[in-house]
C-alpha cells in the first residue's frame, strides 16, 4: 500500500471518534484529520510567497490539496490558491505584439511547465516504487522486454507504464479511496487492485481517465526528450505510450475507456464518438476502429450514465492528443 500523507491517528483529536486508515476528516464532527500538517504547510506556503518563489509555494499548496477531502470547501479554496500561483506574475513582459518573437519560445514554455509537474509529481512517483510487489514485478516485466526489443525500449516502457498506472493511484488517494500499489503483468501491463469500491459513476471515471491523463505527460515528455537529444528511443516510447494510452481508452470491460463512459450522458458519448471517427480520419491511427467500433455499441446500445461535461472534455482531449502520437507507430 502506497501511503503518502502524514500517518493518520486512530481517533478524532477533536471528538475521540475511531477513523478508519487514510480518512482526511472525522465522519463525526467533519475536523480535518491533518489539521496542524496543513496549517504547516499553509505557513510553509506564505512564506514562500512572501518571498517570491511561486514554485515552491505551489508546491506546498498542492501537497496540502492531498490532505483534505474532495469536494470539501477548503479543497477548493486550495484548488483556487493553486490555480492562481500558476498565472502569470503581474509586471512581467507582456508577448511581442509585432509577432517577433522567437519561434522556440512557445517551446520552452511548454517544456518548463512539464518540467515543473514532473518536478511537483517527482516524490510521489520515487514513493510509488517502495512497494516490494511493484520493484519485483517491474523488474520482471522489464526483463521480459528487454530480451525482446532491448533495455532501452523495456525500461521507457515499463516507465511509461508505471506513470500511468500512479494516475490512477494519485487520483484514489484524492478521493480517500484504498487501493494497492501498481502490479506488472507482462504481455498485459499493469494494474491497480482497489480495496473497496468506487460507486459513485463520475468519481469512477476520474479515477479512470486520471491514468492516460498521467500517461498522456509521459508520452509528451518521452517525445520533448527526443527533440532535445535526438535519441529515437524516446521517440518510440512516445509513440509506443501514446498506442497504449489510446487503447486503455476502449470502453469495454475494466478498461479506463469504460470507466470514463459510464459516467456520461447518451449524448456526451455520442461526442466522443465524433472525436474518435474525427481523430481516426486525421490520424488513419488503424487502433481507433477497435476504440470506435466498441463506443458506438456503447452510445446507443448500453445504459447510459449522468452525464458529466469535465469528463466529455477530458475524453475527447485525450483522443485527439493520443491518436497525434500513435500515428505513426508501426
Amino acid at each position: 500500500m502506497i501511503d503518502l500523507s502524514p500517518p493518520t491517528p486512530a481517533t478524532c483529536g477533536r471528538c475521540g471518534t475511531e477513523l478508519a486508515a487514510h480518512a482526511l476528516a472525522c465522519p463525526k464532527c467533519a475536523s480535518l484529520v491533518h489539521r496542524e500538517r496543513l496549517q504547516e504547510l499553509a505557513a510553509l506556503a506564505r512564506k514562500a510567497t512572501a518571498a517570491n518563489d511561486r514554485v515552491l509555494a505551489r508546491t506546498f499548496w498542492e501537497q496540502a490539496l492531498d490532505l483534505v477531502p474532495g469536494h470539501s470547501q477548503q479543497y477548493d479554496e486550495i484548488s483556487s490558491r493553486v490555480a492562481a500561483l500558476a498565472d502569470p506574475v503581474a509586471g512581467d513582459p507582456a508577448p511581442d505584439a509585432g509577432g517577433g518573437g522567437r519561434w522556440w519560445k512557445p517551446g520552452v514554455g511548454i517544456g518548463a511547465t512539464i518540467a515543473l509537474l514532473l518536478v511537483s509529481k517527482l516524490k510521489f512517483l520515487l514513493l510509488g516504487l517502495t512497494k516490494l510487489s511493484t520493484v519485483v514485478s517491474m523488474f520482471g516485466f522489464i526483463g521480459v522486454y528487454w530480451s525482446i526489443y532491448g533495455w532501452p525500449l523495456a525500461f521507457g516502457i515499463a516507465g511509461a507504464i508505471y506513470i500511468h498506472e500512479m494516475g490512477h493511484v494519485a487520483m484514489l488517494r484524492r478521493l480517500g479511496i484504498r487501493a494497492d500499489a501498481p502490479l506488472f503483468i507482462p504481455g498485459v501491463g499493469a494494474l491497480v487492485m482497489l480495496r473497496q469500491p468506487v460507486t459513485n459513476p463520475v468519481d469512477n471515471a476520474r479515477v479512470g481517465l486520471a491514468g492516460p491523463v498521467w500517461g498522456l505527460g509521459a508520452t509528451v515528455a518521452a517525445w520533448l526528450l527526443y527533440l532535445a537529444s535526438g535519441t529515437r528511443v524516446w521517440l518510440a516510447i512516445a509513440e509506443i505510450s501514446g498506442f497504449l494510452n489510446l487503447f486503455n481508452l476502449t470502453p469495454i470491460w475494466q478498461l479506463d475507456g469504460s470507466r470514463g463512459f459510464d459516467a456520461l450522458s447518451r449524448f456526451e458519448r455520442a461526442i466522443v464518438l465524433g472525436a474518435i471517427v474525427t481523430a481516426l480520419v486525421l490520424t488513419d491511427v488503424p487502433m481507433l476502429w477497435i476504440v470506435g467500433a466498441v463506443a458506438v455499441y456503447r452510445t446507443f446500445w448500453s445504459k447510459a450514465g449522468p452525464g458529466h461535461t469535465p469528463t466529455t472534455l477530458t475524453f475527447v482531449g485525450l483522443v485527439f492528443a493520443l491518436s497525434w502520437f500513435a500515428r505513426t507507430l508501426h
